[in-house]
């Protein structure tokens, strides 16, 4: 019989994990190769027992030539553009063609177990769906979330910390750079040194942020946009000080740095005509989403906190009314029965420590795992203002889909053009490309591991101390913490039970006392608790955080209370109005109330969502100077 025109691969048609294979090397190598069943086309290789064609594959080359087993598959992937270049190291690397054929040989005889196995874990299809089509959803939601929190903050910074602010940024790098001059620029990672951090400067930075966003949004050049956001948002996060080092700012720091290696390399991102993400940067992101889930469950469960012990589960009994900025809905989870608040509580361990481990699973336990995840984040988002942490959150989860699940509810045809693009745009990866991120994604999730196994000691200790072997490790991750891209994570440790709450007060005479009024945290009893989607009110969150503490602990409130005597039109900005329009107030007082929702009964009577009462004086009367 005459050579083939082109190689020819006879498996067994009857084995599942044959085809599934055989269907996979098809959407890589296209009509470079003739696949046939050897039910069929046995003929094709005579001489060769029916008993051998079923064990293993056989390959017949165009010169005649016939090889079976892993070198036949390895001969295959070698006409796959791209591919890693398994044949040559089958070839020249010592024991590698040993072990290789060890590898398939077990394979072969456990290939119907294998195929339950990944029926049941993968699904029923035989190629698995692309990803480009989830990357391009990804990095439109990274720059929803980059857009929103640059323009959320531009209206904010100057009163933050602008010129006339509460806390200026000038004077922050002024005051390091005389402490410490020669690692000022290193503890404080900014362009402000070079550009300035005045009002100008600053809302420059905010407005560029927002312009790169916007070219994200439509997939312009995503990796030098993605390293010019990542340089601006932490250029206002350095500061930003106080207002700026909530978690999710420092999990969009760290998020949009794992992203680089994520983001196609160079031109538009365009789902089906880019190569797919290499899988190291796809673990990365996936283990990034790892760490902020479940260290988000530990330091509750290890916190000692009696409220999260599983004996008790009363937090979310007190958890709606307390958060730093509840919404109408918190007032009606609130008065639900205690025990389905104790539920919740259950059902939020399980799904915040235990479903992320179904991350690193195979399709359909990383599905459920997702469901999960996204599930528990529209409840907070439904109940509670968090800014754009939940839709950061739900961007994170986007990398544990993949197309099959994002074109499902899409007609056929077009759900099938997609596939197609897909398997093109697979066709077009190669190995090479992904080959330096892999050492660059070992090392940080080296570094972030680390950071992980640091946030929780063990028993009885303070804190944990690591082995001589990591000690280089630790001092990599000690110099990178200024850049904020290597972080802990962890919502509510421990559990208010109670809600105090600042209220600034000025006067002219001490007589007559007039209440500043916030735009969103509770005030007057009878305003709505709002939703406040995407938009973060970093001022309204650190009047939660100081009513908390002790004045001594909120030093800042002084700076405010200055500018409130200066009528800062930057600071009153922030607020919902000013008291004193005919001139700044002569004395200021903060008085803590301790707020807590009504009863249903109560608020049917008054019209009231909050019950307040007067707890005590937070720091002396101040007055003005002249």
């Amino acid at each position: 019989m005459s050579p083939p025109e082109r190689p020819v691969l006879l498996y067994d048609g009857l084995c599942g994990f044959c085809r599934r294979r055989v269907a996979r090397w098809r959407a890589r190598t296209g009509d470079r190769i003739d696949y046939s069943p050897y039910q069929e086309a046995a003929h094709r290789a005579p001489g060769v027992p029916p008993e051998r064609l079923a064990a293993s594959v056989h390959l017949i080359d165009s010169d005649g030539s016939v090889t079976t087993g892993a070198e036949a598959s390895f001969r295959v992937l070698a006409h796959a553009p791209g591919s890693f270049p398994y044949l040559a190291a089958y070839r020249r690397v010592p024991g590698f063609a040993r072990a290789a054929e060890a590898v398939y040989g077990w394979i072969a005889r456990h290939r119907l177990a294998i195929t339950t196995l990944e029926r049941g874990f993968c699904g029923a299809a035989e190629v698995p769906p692309a990803t480009t089509l989830t990357r391009w959803l990804f990095f439109r939601l990274l720059a929803v979330v980059y857009l929103s929190a640059f323009l959320s903050l531009g209206v904010q910074v100057t009163g933050l910390v602008g010129d006339r602010g509460i806390l200026p940024a000038r004077e922050l790098l002024a005051q390091v750079e005389r402490w410490r001059p020669e690692e000022a620029r290193h503890l404080l990672p900014t362009v402000c040194w070079w550009i300035g951090a005045g009002d100008a400067e600053l809302r420059l930075l905010c407005s560029t942020g927002a312009l790169l966003a916007s070219l994200l949004l439509v997939g312009m050049a995503p990796i030098p946009v993605l390293l010019l956001l990542w340089i601006c948002y932490l250029s206002l996060t350095t500061v930003g000080n106080i207002f700026l080092v909530f978690q999710w700012d420092a999990l969009l720091l760290e998020t949009g740095l794992v992203a680089l290696l994520y983001a196609p390399y160079a031109g538009l991102d365009r789902p089906g005509r880019t190569p797919p993400p290499s899988f190291a940067a796809t673990l990365l992101l996936r283990w990034l989403l790892f760490r902020l889930m479940f260290a988000s469950g530990m330091v509750k469960l290890t916190s000692g906190d009696p409220t999260w012990a599983f004996d008790n589960l009363t937090a979310l009994t007190c958890h709606y009314q307390t958060q730093p900025l509840p919404t109408w809905t918190s007032w009606y989870a609130h008065h639900l029965s205690p025990g389905f608040h104790r539920f919740s509580a259950m059902a939020m361990f399980v799904i915040e420590i235990g479903f992320p481990f179904g991350i690193f699973g195979p399709r359909r336990l990383r599905l459920v795992a997702c469901a999960g995840l996204v599930f528990l984040q529209l409840l907070i988002l439904a109940s509670g203002n968090y800014g754009f942490f939940n839709l950061l959150a739900l961007t994170l989860c986007v990398p544990l889909l993949d197309d099959g699940v994002l074109t499902a509810w899409l007609p056929r045809r077009l759900r099938e053009r997609l596939a197609g693009l897909g398997r093109e745009a697979v066709a077009r990866g190669a190995w090479w490309r992904a080959a330096p991120l892999v050492p660059v994604a070992l090392l940080s999730a080296a570094l972030s591991g680390l950071c992980l196994r640091q946030q929780f000691p063990d028993k009885g200790q303070a804190e944990w101390t690591p082995p001589a072997v990591l000690r280089p490790l630790v001092g990599l991750l000690e110099w990178a913490r200024p850049y904020r891209s290597l972080n802990e994570y962890g919502l509510f440790r421990t559990m208010t039970t109670r809600r105090p709450e600042l209220s600034i007060e000025g006067s002219h005479d001490q007589l007559d006392w007039r209440p500043y009024t916030f735009r969103y945290k509770p005030g007057d009893v009878k305003r709505a608790p709002a939703f406040v989607p995407l938009y973060l009110p970093r001022l309204d969150w650190q009047m939660w955080f100081a009513a908390l503490g002790g004045a001594r602990q909120a030093g800042w409130l002084r700076a405010l209370a200055g500018r409130l005597f200066e009528r800062s039109p930057e600071v009153l900005a922030l607020l919902e109005a000013d008291p004193f329009p005919e001139g700044p107030p002569r004395f200021l007082r903060i008085d803590v109330y301790d707020y807590r929702f009504t009863t249903p009964e109560e608020r049917k009577e008054t019209g009231a969502w909050w019950r307040r009462d007067w707890a005590e004086s937070y720091c002396p009367v101040m007055q003005r100077r002249r």
